[in-house]
């Protein structure tokens, strides 16, 4: 185990490969360092686990059928390989009954509980580990999910990557697309400038998604925040999905329904989405299955 916290909890995505999410380490992290920051402890008990951490994995984890106590035994047990987690009994690999029969309790280490309670490296591990995990969309909804303040995190600047975002990109993507929604076609200005508009990626950044005019959409910020939860999709000829997990009461929420099956329309000589990139969102963001008439 290596004595900086920060380091060793930023390798959890190192055995990621193909492009699939597997956030259920990252997202346990978030939840003892959410609980390191109000209590002064990163203890959590099996019983909470199974509830708070399963449905932090459901939420923002990709689309399984793994039932919910399972999604969380995963990173519960299996955190300790990774030498930033122990627990207070000897169980086997992610197994739910003797987790559940002994109320088994996890914890960081002592000497990583002992860094992290220094507030400045919370909040840098914490961005750290969103930030390697989810889009900035979705970092709001993780943060305070795992019981973080999204605004106390980001107190501070945000940990550096060493992968670099073309900056010239969402200025590409929006004029691409006409600077409107690819979705609904809203292409509200302030002034000069597009507002409430926002360059999106099918296959996010942090999964090699590239800063390609085919890896993006123009999309207003609803429907980009609702990309990226899974609620909103793409098939590969190129028409929107919309799951049949999301549901509404309301005229105005009622509204996503009546994008389902709508087609994508670009301007002349703007490429649509590669298939490559839309079967990874396909396969790890979409929930569900797809509404049809």
């Amino acid at each position: 185990m290596t004595a900086d916290p920060l380091e060793s909890l930023l390798d959890l995505r190192q055995h990621q490969r193909d492009g699939v999410r597997s956030p259920h380490k990252p997202l346990l992290v978030l939840l003892a360092l959410g609980r390191l920051a109000r209590t002064g402890s990163s203890e959590i008990s099996w019983s909470e686990a199974r509830v708070d951490l399963a449905a932090l994995v459901t939420d923002f984890g990709p689309p399984s059928k793994t039932a919910s106590a399972q999604k969380a035994a995963y990173p519960f047990t299996r955190l300790r390989s990774d030498m930033v987690w122990v627990l207070d009994a000897d169980v086997p690999m992610d197994r739910v009954t003797p987790l559940a029969e002994q109320d088994v309790k996890g914890r960081f280490p002592e000497l990583v509980e002992r860094t992290l309670r220094d507030p400045a490296v919370l909040r840098a591990t914490a961005r750290g580990v969103v930030e390697a995990e989810f889009p900035p969309t979705l970092i709001p909804d993780v943060l305070t999910a795992a019981g973080l303040d999204p605004d106390e995190v980001y107190g501070t600047p945000a940990v550096v990557t060493t992968r670099r975002r073309n900056s010239a990109w969402p200025a590409q993507v929006l004029n691409a697309w006409d600077r409107q929604c690819a979705f609904c076609g809203f292409d509200g200005q302030l002034g000069a400038s597009s507002v409430g508009l926002e360059a999106a990626h099918i296959r996010w950044f942090n999964y090699e998604g590239p800063d390609d005019l085919n890896n993006g959409l123009a999309l207003c910020s609803l429907h980009h925040k609702l990309l990226d939860r899974g609620v909103l999709g793409l098939t590969e000829d190129h028409r929107i999905q919309v799951s049949t997990d999301y549901t509404a009461r309301t005229v105005t929420g009622r509204q996503i329904y009546e994008l389902a099956d709508r087609e994508l329309r670009p301007r002349v000589g703007t490429p649509l989405p590669d298939p490559s990139h839309v079967r990874w969102h396909q396969s790890q963001v979409f929930k569900g299955l797809r509404l049809t008439g």
